[in-house]
């Protein structure tokens, strides 16, 4: 759907500030190879999704820390007073990019601007593969996660990455990031026969705001967020009124509330379609902008996408074991 993300606040200084911010990292030369030191890489992350691959590719050579938590809005989120130390303290930096961490620029340029390597996991995807919704302006769609075939192709950067900046473990980095990406190949898999199950009528994935149409455009699914892109963008009367009509019109009948985002949209939208006669349920929770708790199966990558996966699968009439993709989900994380 339309996003009414306001990119007015995006001034043309930090739009060309992420410009310096690429090339900067280009350059950075803080390196284990040039201080000889032997230690684990020091390596700071973003969000869960990003952390989760590169503790996979990394192993025993990085010392992986991970900023945004589970229930944390990339979108909204301001880095505090010890994000900015351990920035500061990282040899390597790995960011989503594509505005997703649009409140971080500042700080991600200025440890750029320190010497240390600080990439986006997403510069070298080609540009058709990303999605640009109406109403964004020419920005591509952040959520490239979303779609596990093309999230594969930001193991390469990291795998790079952590090469560069530790030449002695480039075997080790080669050799995880090609087990993980068996594992993310056979959970894309395990995804399309999933959802292959889901009767064609009911190929519609509503949610609270538009996280999901990578999904969408790989699994064959219409999405509909009533919210945009970014959470920062609020939901209107009328945009209520309209996916109302749509949910009754249609028959759908399972909405999805997110881990990140206020339910308070698709309860209006369950109302709404009450008072039309109808009834539409909440067919479970997903994971969008954040991974599960830390620890748990959900709290990975794999998890996250089995999860939803699965979630989607079961509340839209299609079959799949609760257990999932691995037989390791939480049955009651399936349900809301």
């Amino acid at each position: 759907m339309a996003n009414r993300l306001c990119l007015a606040r995006l001034t043309r200084g930090v739009l060309h500030s992420l410009l310096f911010l690429s090339w900067l990292s280009s350059v950075a030369v803080h390196s284990r190879a040039e201080t000889n030191v032997e230690r684990p890489l020091t390596v700071v992350t973003t969000t869960g999704m990003i952390t989760d691959l590169v503790r996979e590719v990394g192993g025993t050579r990085a010392s992986v820390t991970g900023l945004l938590g589970s229930g944390v809005d990339p979108h909204l989120y301001k880095p505090t007073r010890s994000d900015i130390a351990a920035l500061n303290g990282a040899d390597v930096v790995f960011y989503n990019g594509l505005l997703l961490e649009g409140k971080m620029t500042d700080a991600l340029i200025r440890v750029a601007s320190s010497g240390r390597k600080v990439v986006a996991v997403t510069d070298n995807l080609d540009p058709a593969d990303l999605l640009e919704p109406a109403g964004f302006q020419g920005h591509a769609d952040p959520h490239v996660w979303m779609d596990p075939a093309l999230w594969i192709k930001t193991v390469e950067v990291i795998k790079n990455t952590l090469a560069e900046a530790d030449p002695a473990g480039s075997k080790l980095y080669k050799k995880q990031a090609l087990d993980l990406l068996g594992k993310l190949q056979s959970l894309d898999e395990f995804t399309k026969r999933a959802l292959a199950t889901i009767p064609d009528h009911a190929r519609v994935i509503v949610t609270a705001h538009d996280a999901f149409n990578y999904f969408g455009r790989r699994y064959g699914f219409e999405v509909i967020g009533i919210q945009g892109i970014s959470t920062e963008s609020e939901a209107g009367v009328q945009d209520i009124e309209r996916i109302v009509k749509l949910l009754a019109d249609r028959k759908i009948g399972a909405v999805f509330v997110e881990s990140t985002v206020s339910d308070r949209n698709i309860r209006a939208l369950i109302e709404g379609v009450a008072a039309r006669g109808q009834q539409v349920k909440i067919g479970g929770q997903l994971f969008s902008d954040a991974m599960g708790n830390p620890g748990t199966y959900e709290g990975t990558y794999i998890g996250m996408i089995d999860h939803n996966v699965t979630t989607i699968t079961r509340a839209l009439g299609g079959q799949a074991d609760e257990r999932g993709h691995l037989g390791k989900l939480t049955p009651s994380a399936n349900t809301k």
